[in-house]
Parts: structure tokens; C-alpha cells; sequence
């Protein structure tokens, strides 16, 4: 089954005068910048559905999902792949600044099944972003000209994959109970031996084995290689509560990302997430005052994935030939970069408290 085909970012008009008509963020409307003039967008749940994985590993792209081809244009510098603007003219990468030029690419990838629309508008992203960059202690000078910069922050709709399973693990290791003995040792006080008692801990081993199970719900792989994998986590969580639909309306005024991972590496990815939850299931499950892994054999059944769309306001900042990233999760306004730090100022702060320590000494001394 497949979609028409897509060509980019999709324009809308208005009802009233025939303007470009956008999404407006926190409202299920299309709004006319000209007119004011809305049009309601029929929001449903029916295409927030999990599909089964194993269609997926049957096919190279999973032949029975929706599919569409799609038109994208490639960053020379960061490889992110994003949709061309209608005008088809060069524009700034939201990733790394680049300029990119609109040379398309054509590609059959699965289609959206949701998509979380933007909650939080442009206005309120640049006042989180501003207080974010306002708190960053020895921020070099440029850094703070930014947050006085309008129209830095891009909207950006970023693809993922969220994976559900049940799993089982078979695990083997040792517990570790903690007991104390009594030692004695010598100890110099006021220039003479001295013997003194002491508590010794000391560990009790035990191979232990076992089972554990757990099932897990939307674990969440960034299908971007351009967007880092730790900003993009501490972004979480996203309220999948209030999904909806994939609809091109929701996109109008945006910019979106087309996924290079793709499912099956999302899937390996997602199988490290739910490694580490299930080794904190495991040391539960052995007890004691420590543990020790010595190995877990997971089995995964009934695995199905969602492809989705998550909004971000987006601000890439160069400083010194390297890029730094700012994120607003437009949903909740939570705020994540990465930072520079301003060598000059750390050294003046090292010099001041230095100088200060000296005058503190020299006044003491007089």
C-alpha cells in the first residue's frame, strides 16, 4: 500500500484570501498570518498503530506498511536530510547552520503513522531558550548575543521509531552478602604505637540464576544521525499520550526530517535501551548488598514499532569551527543543549580567587 507521492513541504491555502496557511502550535487549527482566518484539522487516533516488526524483517522496508516517496534535500556537512522549501532556494541546515542547497533526492521511505503537533510556538521557544542561556555560567560573550537574536530557532519535526515487546531473560551471577570481622591493626598517637580493633567487610559469594520478564511500551530510537543521541535523550520524556494521526496539515510552516535510520538498526538500538532496564530487573532479582552479571540471554515476542514525528525547536550555534546544538521539546519547553565555555573568563575567575587568597594571607600577616 502505498501514498501519493510527496513533494516536499506542503502548502495549504486559505479559505479567505488564498495566503500560505500554517499550523498553529497548541491549537488543532491551520492559521492564516494575513487574515487570521482558521481551518480545523480533523484530529484522529486511527493511524496510531503498532505494527508488527517481523514485517519489517521480511521485507527491506516492510512492504506492508503505507509508504511514500519523498523528496529531500542532503546538508553536505552534517548528512541531515530534511525537506526542500516550496521556493526550492538555499536555506540554513537546522542541524549545524550550513547553508544547503537544494539539490533533491528521491526516496521511498515508510510513512509517518503520528505525530506529536507543536504544543509550544515560536515566541515561548525563544523566551525558554533565552532563560536557558542567560543561566550558563562562563558562556563565551557571543554565546549570550544569540539568546538577543530573533528567529534563531527553526521548527523542526525529528523522525523516530518507538518499539514495544515482551521479553524473558535467562541470567546467570553471583549475589554478594556483606559481613564483618574483627582486626586489629597499630596506630601512631602522639609518637607511640597504639593498637586498635576494627570492623573488616569482607563479601560472601553465591552463583545464583534465574528469570526475569518484562514488558516494555514506545521504547524511543531517534531515527536522525544528525541529531546527538544524548540530547535527543535528555529531551525525554514525550507525552505519547496525545499523539495523533499523521497529517500533512500538522507540517505546514515547518520543517521536517526524514529518517536515516531506518527500522531494523532503530530495532538493534532499541534492544541496548531495554538492556540496561532489564540488568537493573536482574540485580533485583539476585538481592544482596552487590551483584555480579555474568550473563543475560534475552528472548523479545511479540514486537511491534510505530514510525513517529516529534516537534523541536531547533538553534545551531558555531564557536571556534565547532557547532553546538540547542533543543526546545515542544510539547513540554524543556530546554537541552550542548555549551562552549569561555576560557578567558574561567582564567579571570582563577586569577581573581587567587588574588584574593593573597590578600586575605597579607592581611592576616600585618
Amino acid at each position: 500500500m502505498t501514498s501519493p507521492v510527496s513533494t516536499g513541504t506542503k502548502q495549504f491555502p486559505c479559505n479567505s484570501c488564498g495566503a500560505k496557511v500554517v499550523f498553529a502550535p497548541g491549537t488543532d487549527s491551520l492559521r492564516c498570518p494575513y487574515c487570521g482566518s482558521t481551518t480545523a484539522i480533523p484530529a484522529t487516533t486511527d493511524g496510531v498503530r503498532e505494527r508488527p516488526l517481523e514485517a519489517a524483517i521480511a521485507d527491506e522496508i516492510d512492504g506492508e506498511a503505507p509508504t511514500e516517496e519523498v523528496v529531500s534535500v542532503r546538508c553536505d556537512s552534517c548528512a541531515a536530510l530534511v525537506e526542500p522549501l516550496p521556493t526550492h532556494e538555499a536555506f540554513p541546515c537546522p542541524y549545524c547552520g550550513s547553508t544547503i542547497v537544494a539539490r533533491e533526492l528521491s526516496q521511498r521511505l515508510i510513512k509517518p503513522q503520528a505525530v506529536l503537533p507543536f504544543r509550544i510556538a515560536r515566541a515561548e521557544a525563544t523566551d525558554l531558550f533565552r532563560a536557558w542561556i542567560k543561566k550558563l555560567w562562563f558562556a563565551p560573550n557571543e554565546l549570550k548575543k544569540l539568546a538577543n537574536l530573533d528567529g534563531r530557532l527553526q521548527g523542526l519535526y525529528t523522525p523516530y521509531w518507538t518499539y514495544d515487546a515482551g521479553t524473558i531473560t535467562h541470567y546467570t551471577g553471583e549475589r554478594g552478602d556483606q559481613y564483618y570481622v574483627t582486626r586489629t591493626r597499630t596506630v601512631m598517637r602522639d609518637g607511640k604505637p597504639h593498637r586498635e580493633t576494627y570492623q573488616e567487610v569482607r563479601v560472601r559469594w553465591t552463583p545464583v540464576s534465574g528469570t526475569v520478564s518484562r514488558t516494555f511500551d514506545d521504547v524511543l530510537i531517534v531515527g536522525s544521525e544528525s541529531l546527538p543521541k544524548q540530547l535527543a535523550t535528555e529531551l525525554e520524556p514525550w507525552d505519547f499520550d496525545n499523539l495523533v494521526t499523521y497529517a500533512d496539515e500538522y507540517l505546514s510552516g515547518f520543517t521536517a526530517e526524514r529518517y536515516q535510520v531506518d527500522v531494523h538498526t532503530g530495532w538493534e538500538g532499541a534492544k541496548v535501551r531495554m538492556a540496561s532496564v532489564i540488568a537493573g530487573d536482574v540485580n533485583a532479582a539476585i538481592g544482596g548488598d552487590r551483584q555480579r552479571i555474568h550473563s543475560m540471554n534475552t528472548s523479545h515476542r511479540d514486537v511491534t514499532y510505530k514510525h513517529i514525528l516529534l516537534p523541536m525547536w531547533i538553534c545551531s550555534y558555531r564557536y571556534k569551527k565547532k557547532v553546538y546544538r540547542f533543543l526546545v521539546n515542544a510539547r513540554t519547553g524543556e530546554v537541552q543543549g550542548q555549551r562552549p565555555w569561555s576560557r578567558v573568563k574561567i582564567a579571570l575567575v582563577v586569577l581573581g580567587v587567587a588574588a584574593l587568597i593573597v590578600t586575605i594571607g597579607i592581611i592576616r600577616n600585618m
